[in-house]
């Protein structure tokens, strides 16, 4: 009964204009999947829908129907503060997250307060097969473990790293361009010393450049440092062919 009132409920927050304005900056996820309801509105719904005591029903109905209840799924899991719990229900979600959008607004808090234990969820989840799960994983790098809790042993895992696929591509670039940006002295060697793949290491000199809290100094020592004479392959990678803009100036 709880899937079938939450699709409704959805279908009666439903912004057309907004939906087409989604389609075409999510390519990964059909068209027909999308119904249209703002983010204000999912965050709404997953407060009132996480404290039922029937959602286990929801979240276990995977694949879900519609973009809008994987966004859902993601705000719900957001607010878990069982942290074993919101381990589970991640790893048991992960596997159908099909797009950016999913992927990059779902961040636990309870996550804040076990900082301790994570690394060990993310060294599994950028060893995953599937994209979305590589991406969240070092996404939660890039969030928890950047500032007091940086450790050199976190870029290093990111930099072993090597895809085909656009979106984990893009947030390794995303994760070294804010790195840079927040531990310059411990990540440069990185980019001296042309750790990551060619497409890569260029796109997190571009992000890095593109940031204010790069100063101008490093930024006219960083694009020195960009690999020119790139091969057709390493200028395109697998999944480029469309890509959404908007979700790439994170700095």
């Amino acid at each position: 009964m709880i899937i079938a009132e939450i699709r409704e409920e959805l279908k009666r927050l439903q912004d057309v204009k907004y939906r087409d304005f989604q389609i075409p900056i999510i390519p990964t996820v059909k068209p027909e999947s999308m119904i249209g309801v703002r983010t204000p509105e999912l965050r709404k719904l997953a407060k009132q829908y996480g404290a039922s005591k029937e959602i286990g029903a929801f979240l276990e109905d995977l694949p879900h129907l519609y973009f809008e209840e994987n966004q859902l799924h993601a705000f719900i899991l957001s607010g878990m503060k069982d942290y074993g719990k919101c381990i589970r229900e991640l790893n048991r979600f992960l596997p159908y997250v099909d797009n950016w959008a999913t992927c990059d607004q779902m961040s636990p808090r309870v996550f804040k307060k076990h900082r301790a234990e994570l690394p060990d969820e993310i060294r599994k989840w950028i060893g995953s097969a599937k994209t979305y799960t590589v991406r969240f994983g070092i996404g939660m790098l890039m969030e928890h473990y950047l500032d007091e809790d940086f450790d050199p042993a976190y870029p290093e895992m990111v930099a072993a790293i090597r895809s085909e696929e656009y979106y984990v591509n893009m947030m390794i670039a995303w994760y070294f361009a804010t790195a840079l940006a927040k531990q310059y002295e411990a990540i440069l060697p990185y980019i001296e010393n042309r750790r990551l793949d060619t497409w890569s290491h260029n796109k997190a000199i571009q992000k890095a450049v593109e940031s204010y809290r790069i100063t101008p100094e490093q930024k006219t020592y960083l694009k020195t440092l960009k690999i020119r004479n790139m091969t057709w392959r390493e200028r395109t990678p697998k999944s480029s062919t469309k890509i959404c803009q908007s979700h790439q100036s994170g700095l």
